[in-house]
């Protein structure tokens, strides 16, 4: 069998030593007050360095664009000189790290707005749809989202800006570029969608004009940091949060013919619960003729299915999510056929050093790890 996932791969003048990518997971380890990136947060994403590319948790672009309990910011100067930790360490361990910015939108709760609304291209509720709070007595707790309120211009106008600074503050804390959160019902994602925007200005109604937002974000990202350093997920069969839209494929499909020459990459992120529908290879190849730059897929991928979307020419990348969390030492566990470890569901939201850095390389029986 091929081992293309093991060679190297150029992405935004950077070399890659593989074309692993650790995917974008929410862990909410950030110190409090501020969702302060911290020292525990730069071992734990050196430990994983070894992949040709990280994308860490999405990070908020604005206090307002939160929706869960301890999730990490890049709007403050102690957010991004704590990311300067978490840069430095990466870097040290010979890795290569991208931020995920990230607006919540409507999948959020009004303990993060002070009381109000959070906000949405149009006031529709998310049908169960649920957000992790942390209350005064540190439990987290799964909270319903409320009906949030459309936003004006004037504030789209206002997060556009809060994407372009969220980039700036990553290049200065030493990332080596950004991801857009487009997928999986967060803001991005609603504008796109018929079933979260109801709009009827130049922001809503056609696909063309679901995709202005979208258009906006990228371009002032862009401006800001260059294309080959900006890169955006989208996720067109996820249809949780309550985003099952009749039109996404089309609309996604319009989105990559725009997208190409004007991001460094794509990244698909594919749903990955044990029922999941598969992507259909017609899809694949739609977007491969619209999009001819670098996608990176992520969803229930193994090694062998990982080598066989690169060798069909539908993938340059392949992300793994949760195996990453047990295993720091995964691109040497899958390039040597290791047994993997599984992780701890209970740990993976809030705590310290368990299930978070304390999980351990491979060792042989007998050997110490």
């Amino acid at each position: 069998m091929s081992r293309t996932l093991f060679t190297p791969y150029t992405l935004g003048g950077d070399t890659l030593k593989n074309r692993i990518v650790m995917a974008p997971m929410t862990r909410a380890r950030t110190t409090q007050p501020g969702d302060i990136p911290n020292a525990l947060m730069a071992e734990y994403y050196a430990q994983r360095a070894g992949a040709g590319l990280i994308v860490t948790e999405a990070t908020q672009i604005s206090a307002a664009s939160q929706g869960y309990s301890f999730t990490p910011g890049a709007y403050s100067a102690e957010q991004v000189n704590g990311w300067r930790k978490v840069t430095d360490a990466v870097h040290a361990a010979g890795g290569r790290i991208y931020l995920q910015l990230w607006h919540v939108g409507r999948v959020s709760h009004p303990v993060f707005h002070d009381g109000g609304q959070p906000v949405a291209p149009s006031a529709i509720r998310p049908q169960g749809t649920q957000v992790w709070v942390v209350g005064d007595d540190g439990i987290g707790r799964m909270l319903d989202c409320p009906m949030p309120r459309a936003l004006t211009v004037e504030e789209i106008a206002g997060i556009v800006e809060d994407f372009r600074v969220a980039a700036r503050n990553a290049m200065t804390a030493g990332f080596d570029g950004v991801e857009i959160h487009g997928a999986n019902g967060y803001l991005v994602d609603q504008f796109l969608r018929s079933v979260s925007n109801h709009r009827d200005d130049d922001y809503g109604g056609s696909p063309a004009k679901r995709l202005r937002f979208l258009q906006e974000v990228v371009s002032a990202v862009a401006d800001e940091i260059g294309a080959g350093r900006t890169g955006i997920r989208l996720a067109p069969f996820v249809t949780f949060k309550d985003m099952a839209d009749p039109e996404i494929i089309g609309t996604i499909l319009l989105a990559s013919e725009w997208l190409a020459g004007k991001v460094g990459y794509l990244h698909l992120s594919e749903a990955d619960w044990d029922d999941a529908p598969q992507i259909p290879d017609d899809f694949r190849v739609a977007l491969r003729s619209r999009f001819k730059d670098t996608i990176i897929v992520a969803g229930r991928y193994d090694a062998a299915r990982a080598e066989a979307v690169l060798a069909a020419g539908w993938a340059d990348l392949v992300a793994f999510g949760r195996p990453f969390v047990a295993n720091p030492d995964l691109p040497a566990r899958l390039q040597h056929r290791l047994p993997l470890a599984a992780l701890d569901p209970a740990t993976l939201f809030g705590g310290d050093a368990a299930g978070y850095t304390d999980y351990p390389t491979f060792a042989a029986p007998g050997e110490p790890a």
